[in-house]
């Protein structure tokens, strides 16, 4: 009888062509989202303007006729679309560093003002944002893997949209000027030109470089880090700092620099963070990211360390737990 299957037998379903196609869209997903995240500061705004690019691409599949590959036709939708995106924001995405020159002085009674999550840099996990190591040599996944820190990122801010398409797809991910060119329907010269300016405002953004591996000392002094915050010993944990590391907590506009006062707001306004656990959940461009739980297991933040040659550089603790845990793969109860 059609449609009927006697015991044991399954039907079988050849693979089209159209759901070839769609498996070949879908594996270049961490590719686009890290190029997307670095346009656009945002790990949610990523996620949106990728799956607008799929759609775009998979609407326009029958339009494709191989005259470059497909990876590279998928870049240049997802440019667009993240170029769209951003010709309708009404502002770049920060750090609380970036608010003003000077850090806060910690003082009793001190207002605590914040914005909304679309003002601030959110950082990704680099299992999300960088292609299947099969699918990049080292040392261009170097490349990709640095170019999604944080520091860069925040600088990235600072380009015009298109400034900042030039610069990711020709320093990061190697294309031609024309090729450039070709795809944000520029000339070469007005592609060089924009190359050029990008790369003047970011000398003077001066992000700070972070190594390519922690080295095994690097590594120790982390989990000195972790040991004394679970501790909550503040002796131990400032010792580990330089005298120029800095600390935020988006979406706090505060920010604070050195041990002294870094040490002084732990044991004040942070003091609920003492008996917190940290868990490692990977990496964000390579610098340490753990999800913060304090007592009772609830979540707290999302932090991410800046590791320096001797010292921690910068910590940074992501409050939105509710958008950055599950991309993160960190439950929102810890027992």
């Amino acid at each position: 009888m059609s449609g009927c299957y006697g015991e044991g037998q399954r039907p079988t379903v050849p693979y089209t062509a159209m759901t070839t196609a769609a498996i070949s869209l879908e594996q270049y997903r961490p590719a686009l989202v890290g190029h997307c995240y670095r346009m656009l500061g945002s790990i949610v705004d990523a996620e949106d303007a990728v799956q607008e690019a799929m759609l775009r691409a998979w609407k326009s599949l029958d339009g494709f006729r191989e005259q470059a590959s497909l990876k590279t036709w998928l870049y240049r939708i997802a440019t667009n679309v993240c170029l769209d995106a951003l010709s309708s924001a009404e502002r770049r995405r920060l750090r609380p560093l970036d608010l003003s020159p000077e850090p806060e002085t910690v003082r009793d009674g001190m207002p605590l003002p914040q914005r909304e999550r679309e003002h601030w840099i959110e950082p990704i996990p680099d299992a999300m944002a960088l292609p299947a190591g099969e699918d990049s040599d080292p040392e261009q996944r170097t490349i990709l893997k640095e170019s999604i820190r944080l520091a860069f990122v925040a600088a990235l801010q600072y380009l015009p949209p298109r400034q900042r398409a030039v610069l990711l797809l020709t320093q990061v991910l190697n294309w031609s000027a024309a090729e450039t060119a070709e795809a944000l329907g520029m000339s070469v010269a007005a592609v060089n030109s924009a190359l050029q300016r990008a790369r003047a405002t970011l000398e003077t953004r001066n992000p700070a470089v972070v190594p390519r591996a922690l080295s095994e000392e690097q590594q120790r002094l982390v989990a000195s880090y972790v040991d004394a915050f679970e501790r909550y010993d503040m002796d131990a944990l400032t010792a580990l700092l330089k005298q120029e590391t800095t600390m935020s907590m988006p979406p706090y506009e505060l920010w604070l620099r050195g041990p002294d006062s870094i040490a002084r707001w732990m044991t004040t306004y942070g003091i609920d963070c003492r008996g917190s656990r940290l868990v490692p959940v990977g990496t964000v461009g390579g610098s340490p990211a753990f999800a913060q739980y304090k007592r009772g297991g609830n979540p707290w933040a999302l932090v991410v360390l800046d590791v320096g040659a001797d010292r921690i550089e910068n910590m940074t603790f992501f409050l939105d737990t509710e958008t950055l845990f599950p991309r993160f793969g960190a439950p929102m109860k810890w027992s």
